[in-house]
């Protein structure tokens, strides 16, 4: 009784209403129920728009439609009360509740105030105002300091709101209950009845603290938190688009979430590494592995591989690229919708075009790939030296090119020039007498020596070539396949990608009489080899088998084989060389071109880029100073590059990258792309260059950015994550309190995480948000503390259950006066069954684990993925679900159909759904059948269903609950009674 009376206390009489807020009450409403009709899209109805105040106040076509002061004069009410459905607005949607058409009339009776809304640089919204910490409320005067019910400053903001309403917060939640609660909020798993145990039988008064602080020890913490953290920043194994293709190395930023989760890095750490963790802090290794952040998005590979460079085309795939690592960092880190500003200037929130094109400005040097690391701080440290340096030379082309032309250098490059193995004279080109196409192409020869393939192309073909040469030994062949003008790709290939296929090669001597005599060839050597298609398989017999060099169309590409023996030649003799082409679809050499050598082996095979190849064809005095520049840089950076070979094998990360090898038509920028403020987001129609910058709304901070040298990409990315951890960026600091609040309670104190802005909601707590922001970013930055002081509030212990006078006027607990009941999501789901049935696999890290059958027989398009034909009793079926292989545009069926979020899309919030169709797959699902079977054996032994009760619920269960489960299990089995169970809203659901 005295609990009850001093909580009364503190909650006090309801007190006079408030003025209405337009910004919380209001602006909400015309949001969700008018601005559809009445906003900035189209053309407004009635000619009124509600969405802008000056607009609102000028009316429509129907006159004013808000009268200060007159409720019952103005337009706007009177058509929300209208009895007559065909005039009452909103048209063609429920009408307004009461609560919601009373907030209206009282915002107009009161003067209708609506802030005023200024050009960019407003901080009038609530988001973009200054951080300054709101005192913790007090109790009424004469109730005691702290009211009973609450554990920590939190309690107070919420028993606050709920004073207002003159309502009294829900009980505590029994310890079941509350177990279970954080114990899956916390490691995604479900308490052990041994845990269970212990915690019911734990008298003293911090038992539950203790269990928050174990949980958070726990290593399953940061696997749990990082699935939020890649939900958010849209992270998957694949690359999405038309052509989804594994992208293996992508995991490692997967880990480095979970370490970061696990080891408390704090924040503003964790947000810089993501963006320039190499540049940063180049002498750790996991700070480089942060940015896969930048590429964890989708990557267009068929506009990025295989268009041309400068063309509008690639423009354009460049420009969505980079519109992706913008709209990720900006939506994930500070709930701005950026990307709104693409086109135009943004419509609702006061960020300009301009500043849109300045922050994708740094991002312009980099693309994604794969990079190079080293767990061995030192060896990184040196791989990353030489690779900066290997950029630097890049940079110095641009800026101090007469640098490459100093006399040092000058030798350098003729040294090189004088021992190279394809030196003039080294190869000579075999001039083809006969040529002959077995299927009925056309050949044609060339006066470069080459044979060029036209006309019709048949599936396969064999190309048999007579030559003869002045050389009077032969000790090696080399093929080249020269790249053609009629293709769209130019080759080297007839493939429709530019591919080809060279099944077999071989080599014979005629002597003008008799046949040919086969003449052995070994040691084959490529310049470049497709994944599984070597040049060793054009020497092994098998015409299953082949050479082929896809993705590196649209390039020449040579083999060389040696002779076993020398051949030597007489008069008269002449080589005939036989190309076998038989995988079909067209995969035939374009134009081949052959030349032998008389240097005894070994040989190197040392390929020129096309435009060094065509700078040494020239004679070294008739070179351009351009030529030389080139020649010089290229031989500089092959020396680094022989530096980098000579290391360990490194390991790789998709991340970030501005300097890596190119591959078909993607190359490096190495040194920022210039970036346009694109009229129409049109990259035709460009206007002024953009520098690199933020917003000018955030208050206190310049929106430009102060980076000296602008051939410097990684500076850039340094200057932009200074800003977002500045302590005056208020976006930074309340979008993070706010993601991990929303995962607590399953909805953030502002419902929309990713929008901050005025089109996304208006918090339902704001001092609450202000106080944890500036608490969390003043305190360090904490994560783990701001979880432990989340989790062991008393709003968060409350009990779920409903009161239906409460929920009359809050039925969406908005102001918390209840828990929140929050069904598990796909993953918990998942990992809960093999926990159950004994078969989870808590290894930690490593690749990605393909659940699912695969196949890759067409390079270049999306694999084959079957998850029905995978064995559920494979090993790799039992790891966590934060270790499964993600396919973007083939998600795994039972994870889609329990709400698991389409991994191309950024996801701050998931949708969480209740249907038939999650029931039928929870009882009907090849992994949650066979897990039922083994969950069956577990408890087989007797005691089965007090043991299932135990385990699935952590609870015992009541006579009648074990008398039919027992007796359905007797009718149907064990497995099929827990498969029961696993779909009962108890186990499903967390009170």
């Amino acid at each position: 009784m005295r609990a009850s009376v001093l909580l009364v206390l503190f909650l006090g009489a309801p007190p006079q209403q408030a003025p209405v807020d337009f910004d919380h009450d209001i602006r909400p409403i015309f949001k969700a129920s008018c601005q559809k009709c009445h906003g900035a899209e189209g053309k407004p109805k009635g000619q009124l728009r509600l969405d802008l105040k000056a607009a609102a106040f000028r009316g429509g076509a129907g006159g004013k439609a808000i009268l200060p002061g007159r409720s019952a004069e103005s337009l706007l009410y009177k058509l929300l009360v209208d009895a007559d459905d065909d005039v009452r607005m909103p048209q063609k949607a429920p009408r307004l509740g009461e609560e919601q058409i009373g907030l209206i009339r009282r915002w107009i009776d009161e003067g209708a105030r609506w802030p005023e809304e200024t050009p960019l640089g407003d901080q009038g919204h609530w988001s973009l105002r200054p951080l300054v910490r709101p005192p913790v409320p007090a109790a009424p005067p004469g109730a005691p300091r702290r009211p009973p019910w609450g554990r920590t400053p939190v309690d107070a903001f919420i028993a606050a709101k709920l004073g207002e309403k003159g309502w009294e917060p829900s009980p505590e939640a029994d310890r079941r209950t509350l177990l279970r609660r954080v114990t899956y909020d916390l490691v995604g798993l479900p308490p052990t009845p041994e845990e269970m145990d212990a915690f019911l039988s734990d008298p003293s008064a911090d038992a539950y603290e203790k269990v928050v602080d174990r949980l958070l020890a726990s290593p399953r913490f940061g696997e749990r938190w990082a699935r939020h953290w890649l939900d958010a920043v849209h992270y998957a194994d694949t690359h999405g688009h038309d052509q989804d293709r594994p992208r293996p190395h992508a995991w490692p930023y997967r880990d480095y979430v979970i370490r970061a989760f696990n080891l408390d890095k704090p924040y503003a750490r964790f947000v810089e590494e993501q963006l320039a963790g190499d540049v940063l802090r180049p002498d750790d290794p996991q700070a480089l592995v942060a940015t896969g952040f930048l590429a964890a998005g989708p990557w267009d590979e068929s506009s990025q591989m295989h268009i041309m460079a400068d063309t509008v085309d690639k423009k354009i795939a460049q420009n969505l690229d980079r519109d992706d690592m913008l709209t990720a960092t900006m939506s994930t880190f500070t709930g701005a919708t950026v990307q709104c500003a693409r086109c135009h200037n943004h419509k609702f929130d006061p960020i300009s075009q301009a500043e849109y094109y300045a922050l994708q400005s740094c991002f312009a040097g980099i693309d994604r790939a794969n990079r190079p690391f080293d767990d061995d701080p030192a060896l990184n440290r040196r791989r990353q030296d030489l690779l900066r340096k290997k950029t630097g030379l890049a940079v110095r082309k641009k800026s101090q090119p007469d640098a490459f032309l100093s006399p040092e250098i000058s030798r350098e490059a003729a040294d090189w020039e004088r021992g190279r193995s394809d030196a003039p004279g080294f190869w000579t080109i075999l001039e083809p007498d006969r040529v002959q196409s077995q299927n009925g192409a056309t050949l044609l020869r060339q006066p470069d020596g080459s044979v060029l393939s036209t006309g019709a192309a048949p599936d396969t073909d064999i190309y048999t070539i007579t030559a003869r040469t002045t050389l009077g030994r032969v000790t090696a062949l080399r093929l080249e396949t020269l790249t053609v003008e009629d293709h769209p790709y130019k080759g080297p290939g007839r493939e429709d990608n530019g591919n080809f296929h060279l099944s077999e090669i071989r080599l014979l001597r005629s002597r003008g009489e008799g046949p040919p005599v086969a003449v052995e060839l070994r040691n084959p050597m490529a310049d470049f080899n497709q994944n599984g298609w070597s040049i060793a398989q054009a020497l092994d017999g098998k015409p299953e088998t082949a050479w082929a060099i896809y993705p590196e169309v649209g390039k020449n590409h040579f083999a060389v084989f040696e002779l076993r023996e020398p051949l030597d030649l007489g008069e008269g003799d002449s080589l005939v060389v036989v190309l076998e082409q038989l995988q079909g679809k067209h995969r035939l050499i374009a134009r081949p071109r052959l030349s032998a050598t008389s240097i005894a082996p070994p040989f190197r095979i040392d390929p020129l880029p096309p435009e060094i190849a065509r700078i040494v064809s020239v004679d070294p005095r008739g070179r351009s100073r351009e030529q030389k520049v080139e020649l010089a840089a290229w031989v500089l950076d092959r020396k680094l590059e022989a530096e980098i070979d000579a290391l360990p094998k490194p390991r790789l990360v998709y991340a970030a990258a501005n300097d890596f090898t190119p591959v078909a038509k993607f190359s490096p920028a190495r040194t920022p792309r210039p970036i346009y403020l694109l009229k129409r987001g049109d990259v035709t129609r460009p206007g002024e260059e953009a520098t690199p910058g933020g917003l000018a709304c955030i208050g206190g901070l310049s929106p430009a950015f102060a980076v000296p040298d602008p051939a410097d990409e990684g500076a850039r990315r340094a200057a932009l994550a200074s800003w977002l951890i500045d302590p005056k960026n208020v976006l930074t600091w309340r979008s993070i309190v706010n993601r991990v609040w929303h995962h607590h309670f399953g909805r953030g104190i502002v419902d929309s995480p990713n929008d901050l802005g005025r089109m996304g909601a208006s918090p339902s707590h704001p001092e609450l948000l202000d106080w944890l922001a500036v608490e969390f970013r003043d305190g360090g930055g904490s994560l783990k503390n701001l979880h432990r002081l989340l989790v062991t509030s008393a709003v968060y212990r409350q009990t779920s259950a409903g009161r239906a006078d409460y929920a009359k006027t809050d039925a969406s607990n908005l102001t918390l006066w209840r828990m929140n009941r929050l069904r598990l999501d796909a993953e918990q789901v998942r990992d809960s069954i093999l926990q159950l049935s004994g078969k989870l696999d808590l290894t930690m890290g490593g690749p990605s684990v393909k659940q699912f059958h695969y196949e890759d027989p067409n390079p270049g398009v999306t694999p084959k993925v079957d998850y029905g034909r995978y064995d559920v009793d494979h090993p790799d079926n039992f790891r966590r679900a934060i270790y499964r292989w993600i396919f973007r545009t083939l998600p795994d069926p039972f994870m889609e159909t329990l709400d698991c979020p389409d991994a191309s899309q950024l996801t701050g919030a998931r949708n969480v759904s209740v249907t038939p169709l999650q029931a039928m797959a929870v009882l009907n699902d090849r992994f949650v059948v066979r897990q039922s079977e083994h969950l069956a054996a577990r408890l087989a032994g007797g005691g089965e269903v007090i043991r299932a009760y135990r385990l699935l619920l952590q609870r015992m269960p009541t006579a009648a609950e074990e008398a039919a489960i027992r007796d359905f299990a007797a009718k149907r089995g064990l497995a099929n009674a827990v498969r029961v169970l696993l779909n009962s809203n108890e186990f499903m659901f967390l009170d």
